[in-house]
């Protein structure tokens, strides 16, 4: 091949000297560092774990379009899987999630999750899960609820929320969060001092400075917890199912509830308007998924393999107000799922081909939770139990409907996991203890708090013949959590065997107690 030789004269090299200094002016001229891609501030999450999907939740810093990548390559180098979200605006405060479909059956997948706008990007968001199995595999999950409760919020002297530290450190396929995520109704003070003189310190932002009543006092109670370093780190591995309870909204809170009674609220009087902000909040900030993300409800079913159904009821949108829960008869004043909930229940939980079809409830089924005093002097009733200990009235009934129902349909392998009470317990149904008696032997879990003040034990009502067996009393009403009394449970089934073992455990990850079910055909 020929040479070609570049001839240089004087003229050229001013030529080219004029044209890199015309160059260089352009470049001061806009050297203006170009607008960094948007950010994820808050991180992302991982949740709702079922066959074939998961969802991703994230939190731009401004709009922008939300992407999810997916690779089963910790890598990076073959075979990634871009999905295009939704775009993140000023209506959702800048939230959104993802759906990602057909994922295989029972491998670790690998994901980054991005804010676009134009072409830019800010740093990456990774991290990792198992999805749901095909085959029998082992199983290990793990449940509890309670979050930044009666004062106790983020203590970075501390440590933080120790409970999610201790949960990532057992390292369970997924997490359902059973309730009271936030306490919209509990503020922060950044200092309480203990009888003892000890100081907790709690970072304080100004939504936890107060009650939340705006919507954006909602969002910024859940975006507090997304401070805490080991929420962050466990939203990375884990993906979190969530439930809500009454703290998301107000304390004992139903549809209807008045909010007279509570000075604090000055900015809102309308309650159901409350509530629809703290719901919106909830959904804005949860990885809810799938059907019930597109249909507005947070009671869902949760298939995760041949040895596990998940069920996550909804206690709080369709109950009747609270009451002396002593009605003869079923009606609208007795709901607590509501009938068009219980319907759906019981046909998916007779749908269900899982070996162990687990209840998640927020409220336990037999302690008896007393609220406010009724004007006749008698406390009003917030759970499913009355006190009464006889024949099922008031929500009993729906209960008693939905084991009656189990009984005859042969549905075996169900259990309850619950929280509530904020101290741990494991109780036993059986028809031989019961005034009601057509219903099969069960077991209900309580775990919690995981980081919220102690309260218990409570009375049960023997209705449906519940035993203790085992539950860790609380020592210091409302004790802080570094006094050793948060909890959460985890849940094991053997893959080849289907034997299921559920354990209650402390913040330093003891199991405290627990017990092994074999399946029943």
């Amino acid at each position: 091949m020929p040479r070609v030789m570049s001839v240089l004269t004087r003229r050229t090299v001013l030529q080219g000297l004029a044209v890199t200094a015309a160059a260089g002016c352009a470049a001061n001229r806009s050297r203006v560092a170009p607008r960094p891609g948007p950010e994820l501030p808050l991180g992302a999450q991982l949740g709702d774990v079922r066959a074939g999907a998961a969802t991703v939740w994230g939190k731009a810093d401004r709009d922008a379009r939300l992407v999810v990548e997916w690779s089963e390559d910790p890598r990076w180098r073959r075979a990634v899987t871009r999905v295009q979200g939704p775009r993140l605006t000023a209506g959702s405060d800048f939230t959104g999630v993802v759906d990602l479909k057909g994922l295989p059956s029972g491998r670790e997948v690998h994901v980054r999750v991005l804010a676009e706008e134009g072409g830019r990007a800010g740093e990456a968001w990774q991290g990792r899960f198992l999805t749901a199995p095909e085959a029998t595999r082992d199983i290990c999950f793990a449940w509890s609820a309670d979050v930044c409760g009666q004062g106790w919020g983020i203590n970075r002297e501390w440590g933080g929320y120790r409970g999610y530290a201790a949960l990532r450190a057992l390292r369970p396929d997924f997490f359902l969060h059973v309730g009271d995520a936030i306490y919209a109704d509990n503020p922060l003070s950044p200092e309480v001092v203990l009888p003892d003189g000890r100081v907790w310190r709690n970072l304080v932002t100004p939504a936890k400075s107060k009650v939340a009543e705006t919507l954006d006092e909602f969002r910024g109670n859940f975006a507090y917890n997304f401070l805490d370093e080991s929420l962050r780190a466990f939203a990375r591995e884990v993906p979190i199912s969530y439930q809500w309870d009454d703290h998301e909204v107000h304390n004992n809170w139903y549809p209807g509830r008045s909010l007279a009674a509570d000075p604090r609220y000055t900015q809102v009087s309308d309650e159901g308007e409350l509530g629809a902000r703290a719901r919106r909040a909830f959904f804005e900030y949860s990885p809810v998924g799938g059907a019930a993300r597109a249909e507005g409800r947070i009671h869902r079913k949760l298939s995760y393999g041949p040895r596990l159904d998940v069920f996550i009821p909804d206690v709080r949108a369709f109950r009747a107000p609270n009451g002396r829960n002593l009605q003869q008869r079923p009606g609208p004043e007795t709901a607590f799922l509501g009938r068009a909930q219980l319907e759906g229940l019981k046909d998916a939980l007779a749908a269900s081909t899982a070996t162990w079809k687990v209840i998640a409830t927020s409220m336990p089924l037999g302690l008896v939770i007393p609220d406010a005093k009724l004007p006749d002097g008698f406390p009003a009733m917030e759970g499913w139990a009355n006190g009464d200990g006889g024949a099922p009235l008031g929500r009993e009934l729906e209960l008693a409907e939905l084991l009656s129902f189990l009984k005859a349909r042969g549905v075996r392998n169900v259990l309850f996991l619950t929280a509530d009470v904020h101290y741990p317990a494991v109780h036993h149904y059986h028809p031989e203890r019961a005034r009601f008696r057509d219903f099969d032997p069960f077991w209900e879990f309580v775990a919690g708090p995981l980081n919220a003040g102690t309260f218990g034990p409570s009375p049960l009502d023997d209705t449906f013949g519940p035993e203790v067996r085992w539950h860790r009393p609380t020592t210091v009403v409302n004790a802080a959590p570094w006094e050793g009394q948060q909890y959460y449970g985890s849940v094991r089934i053997q893959g080849a065997s289907g034997r299921l073992t559920v354990a209650i455990h402390d913040l330093t990850g003891q199991a405290l107690h627990q017990v092994e079910l074999e399946p029943q055909a």
